[in-house]
């Protein structure tokens, strides 16, 4: 059987409406909602003027949006519960809104303006007995039928009940399941909100640590620099009293050849004089000169291996070992 069946919205229905407005209500100014609606940490709804205003009553110095000298935080407690409601910089401007109780009130106000006369409900006919109106349920096809149907059509076996009887039980039951459903949406709201806060937590406990690890490694390359420009300290002093020493001898050493090369030079010029009276005059002096310069000691020398630096060699394996170790702490 067919049925011309204009359905009506649910939550037309006058004792449905007046349910469902009783949770629309602010616990402020004890009227319903105005938008935006903020939603609290401890998940309960406030007009956001109403928040602002329990706001500004629980922060009397705190300055408005737009003031040159705009204090951080601030708190208040929940209306409904006393849960303790901590703010940021931005004041209640800085709270969710609850784009689902918004919702709710829109349907609601829609519902609401409609003309009374379009809320009552409509008779409705029966197709098959034009002259009958729908009137009874039938239990067990779970439609809507006519009292004619029940006693001569196709519903005359079937269990029935009254049409407002159903029509106020199935109202009910989907009262209670849309209560349900906002409220297991408020659970999810909360769940989300906590995780949101979890992200939030991680990223700034991630950059904490990754600051100290960085601050302990720079300090590891701190005492390695330090340790560094040590030792090349400490090889730059002996290379340089090394050279010091070498280039002392260098010197010594070519002091005496020079003077040895003149004498050479004063002994061949003797040699060639041809005078015996003239030459004997200065022979005994520079056979003296001669002899003091060959008797000179010159056997300051560096010794053997002199030159090595390589006992500033450095083992640093172990070190690179426990480096290549290190670990976070379990």
């Amino acid at each position: 059987m067919n049925f011309a069946v204009g359905l009506k919205p649910l939550l037309a229905e006058a004792r449905s409406m007046e349910s469902l407005e009783k949770q629309l209500i602010c616990p402020i100014c004890l009227e319903m909602f105005s938008k935006p609606v903020v939603i609290l940490p401890c998940q309960h709804n406030l007009c956001r003027k109403c928040a602002n205003d329990v706001f500004q009553a629980s922060n009397p110095l705190w300055q408005s949006r737009g003031s040159s000298a705009v204090p951080s935080g601030g708190r208040f407690r929940c209306p409904s519960c006393r849960h303790e409601v901590v703010l940021d910089r931005h004041g209640v401007y800085g709270l969710q809104r609850n784009l689902l109780v918004e919702n709710i009130i829109d349907i609601y106000k829609q519902e609401s303006a409609r003309p009374l006369h379009a809320k009552a409900e409509q008779h409705l006919m029966c197709e098959e007995h034009e002259d009958e109106r729908i009137n009874i349920y039938c239990l067990r096809c779970e439609a809507p039928t006519c009292s004619l149907c029940k006693v001569f059509g196709a519903h005359k076996d079937c269990e029935v009940a009254p049409l407002p009887a159903v029509y106020q039980r199935q109202k009910s039951e989907l009262s209670d399941g849309i209560a349900m459903l906002v409220a297991g949406n408020d659970r999810i709201q909360a769940i989300i909100t906590q995780m949101e806060e979890i992200c939030h937590t991680i990223e700034e406990n991630g950059r904490r640590q990754k600051q100290h690890v960085g601050l302990r490694f720079d300090a590891l390359y701190g005492i390695l620099e330090e340790r560094k420009k040590e030792l090349l300290q400490s090889i730059a002093a002996e290379q340089e009293a090394k050279l010091q020493r070498v280039r002392g001898l260098i010197r010594q050493y070519g002091d005496h050849l020079e003077a040895s090369s003149k004498l050479v030079e004063s002994a061949i010029q003797a040699m060639e004089e041809p005078q015996m009276a003239l030459y004997l005059q200065h022979s005994k002096e520079l056979l003296k000169k001669i002899t003091d310069m060959s008797k000179a000691s010159m056997s300051s020398r560096p010794e053997p291996g002199y030159e090595n630096m390589d006992h500033f060699s450095i083992n640093v394996d172990y070190v690179a070992e426990m480096l290549r170790t290190i670990e976070f702490q379990t």
